[in-house]
């Protein structure tokens, strides 16, 4: 049988993050279904969702939307009865029950979530640390970050790093290369957590392969992608992590979420300490 596509509308009065999110977690429940995305950020006149409405005519199928704007909510709701495309208000169900618990209406306010608030100014902090701490290209300030990342090459570090900061997590990485041994002090850092990354030598191999193929080196003979080799620096750095007592998380299965967020309840448990011992 072969795939079977529908288009997807997705209308947002903000970013649309939280649209594309929540409907990429319902489509991957659908295997043998992809969804053709139509995102539109930013509607907040009638004129920008006239011109999203027009593409719905065109290409009918399903419509998620995010519109504080009642009246147009309401338009777009019409617009869609008359083209035969179902939709649905994505945030309307958890609004209704927060003001039923809480006795009180909300004020709408499209993209209140991205206020200039401290939080933001955090994230931004946590970027800017991460990038000039990324690969161990800056060996002073790491007892300032948050999470500390060591891995062999190709174990995810950097994206896992960039995450983590967007969620105002401060990450720095290291590589651990053959031969090189770790910048002095890092087994004695007491603020940040320190994450070993591992993953299998299969899957190390497959990714450094597609590296070197995408630098039109592939056919070049290596220890960077034989397989004897980087097992035996992936046990190099499995004996390292353990010596020190750092937590590790095999990353061959994992997504770039899935790791972040380990290490983020990882991060949770290990500021405990310092809140007991105060």
């Amino acid at each position: 049988m072969g795939r079977h596509y529908f288009h997807l509308h997705l209308i947002s009065d903000s970013t649309g993050e939280t649209l594309i999110a929540a409907s990429r977690a319902v489509a991957a429940q659908y295997q043998e279904v992809s969804s053709i995305e139509h995102v539109y950020p930013l509607v907040r006149s009638r004129a920008q969702l006239d011109r999203a409405i027009a593409e719905i005519e065109a290409a009918p199928g399903i419509v998620l939307f995010t519109l504080v704007d009642q009246e147009l909510s309401h338009r777009l709701e019409e617009a869609c009865r008359e083209s035969g495309s179902p939709c649905l208000s994505v945030l309307q169900p958890i609004v209704s029950l927060f003001g039923s618990y809480l006795g009180t209406a909300s004020t709408p306010r499209p993209g209140a979530q991205h206020v200039l608030n401290a939080d933001y100014f955090k994230r931004i902090d946590a970027l800017n640390y991460t990038m000039m701490h990324d690969d161990g290209q800056t060996v002073e300030g790491y007892e300032g970050a948050d999470v500390l990342l060591l891995g062999v090459s190709r174990t995810s570090k950097t994206p896992t790093s960039i995450y983590l900061a967007n969620r105002g997590v401060r990450t720095a990485n290291i590589p651990l290369v053959p031969g090189v041994p770790l910048a002095p002090g890092i087994e004695n850092l007491k603020n940040p957590l320190v994450v070993g990354l591992l993953a299998s030598p299969e899957r190390i191999v497959q990714i450094r392969q597609n590296r070197l193929l995408s630098l039109n080196a592939g056919d070049r003979v290596t220890p960077y992608v034989d397989r004897v080799a980087v097992a035996e620096e992936i046990a190099s750095a499995r004996r390292l992590f353990a010596q020190h007592g750092w937590p590790t998380i095999d990353v061959t299965r994992r997504s770039i979420e899935e790791t972040a967020a380990a290490i983020i309840d990882l991060h949770k448990v290990h500021r405990m300490k310092f809140i007991t011992q105060a």
